[in-house]
């Protein structure tokens, strides 16, 4: 594969992972697999086939997985529960929610992390636009939820302004890294919690998802969904009524799916030794590669967007063997490690046939 830029021979090893990535501008809706994932779970389900898997086997690679993810955002791994959705670590956070306090989101927001809010009865959510949202956060505002990097649009937030404003205010932040985690550098500790699901740009199998916490979050939050597998020792806590949660942010984890984990190991932990700075610089920088071909601004993003209300560019794409997304009326082009100057030709080209 041909590049846009010299590349650290870490990186050229990330971007050489990958069996068949041409024209695949859909990391913004599903990540490609390494071979070392796939190898992984074809080996999970023959051991499976042959009577060879316990339960117990898959304790050390869940381990390791949490330990991989909270190197790549920044925290210790007490800090990092896991789980399979970010709707449901959104609805633990929403419960705790004091009676009459305001949450403040983002117009436009991923529903998942916007919904179990809205549901909440006897709480304020107000809605603003991206770019007045640091502003908009005032003494009444007890959460400040938003994603890092905009689903729709592919935005960036600015997190600096936010956390600086939240801080005057002693509002918690609660950010969602799903669009960022794996593309741009994410550092964790910044926020009160972040949720991540790692099938898009982390290249996991669906199911395997990160709730990292800050200690002053955690004392107001209750683990509403604890299980089995929130115990302070696991294989202990299968059977009630006594109940003795872990101490530290996995008192959240929900149980895992466990052949997902298995291929999630080896993603999280290329990403985690990936120099995330490398590659934001890599995907922004064949954004504004597309941006400055098809004559509009430049946007300084992974996820380059622009207006298709009716889907005629999303539908020439397809015609031209290329793989990319349309979301709220934005045709949704999205850089990864795979892709390189040939796909923003492609693009291009496609558009003018």
């Amino acid at each position: 594969m041909s590049t846009t830029t010299t590349v650290s021979p870490k990186l050229q090893s990330a971007i050489e992972s990958y069996e068949a990535p041409r024209l695949f501008l859909a990391a913004a809706s599903i990540g490609l697999p390494t071979r070392e994932t796939v190898a992984a779970q074809k080996a999970d389900l023959d051991l499976w086939s042959a009577a060879r898997r316990d339960p117990m086997d898959y304790d050390g690679i869940i381990a390791r997985t949490r330990g991989h993810y909270a190197t790549l955002v920044g925290v210790t791994p007490d800090r990092v529960a896991t789980g399979s959705q970010t709707s449901v670590m959104t609805s633990v956070l929403a419960a705790a929610v004091p009676d009459g306090a305001e949450v403040l989101c983002v117009a436009g927001d991923f529903s998942s992390i916007m919904f179990p809010f809205l549901q909440r009865r006897g709480i304020r959510v107000r809605s603003v636009p991206l770019a007045e949202f640091a502003d908009s956060i005032t003494d009444d505002t007890w959460l400040a939820v938003f994603s890092h990097v905009q689903s729709a649009t592919g935005a960036v937030a600015d997190v600096a302004a936010i956390t600086t404003a939240a801080a005057r205010h002693d509002a918690f932040t609660v950010c969602d890294t799903t669009q960022s985690a794996g593309v741009h550098p994410v550092d964790a500790s910044l926020f009160d919690a972040t949720m991540c699901h790692s099938y898009k740009w982390l290249c996991s199998p669906r199911g395997v998802a990160f709730l990292t916490l800050s200690e002053r979050f955690e004392r107001v939050l209750t683990p509403i969904q604890a299980g089995w597998y929130a115990g302070d020792a696991v294989w202990q806590s299968c059977y009630g009524p006594n109940m003795e949660l872990a101490l530290d942010a996995r008192r959240f984890d929900v149980s895992p799916a466990w052949p997902a984990w298995v291929g999630a190991e080896p993603a999280i932990r290329m990403f985690s030794e990936l120099d995330i700075d490398e590659v934001w610089a890599r995907t922004s920088g064949l954004g504004d590669q597309l941006c400055d071909a098809l004559g509009i601004e430049q946007q300084h993003q992974a996820i380059v967007t622009w207006a298709d209300p009716d889907g005629h560019d999303l539908e020439r794409l397809v015609a031209g063997g290329i793989k990319a997304s349309g979301r709220a009326g934005r045709l949704r082009a999205a850089f990864h490690l795979w892709n390189d100057e040939t796909d923003v030709a492609a693009v291009v080209a496609a558009l003018r046939s």
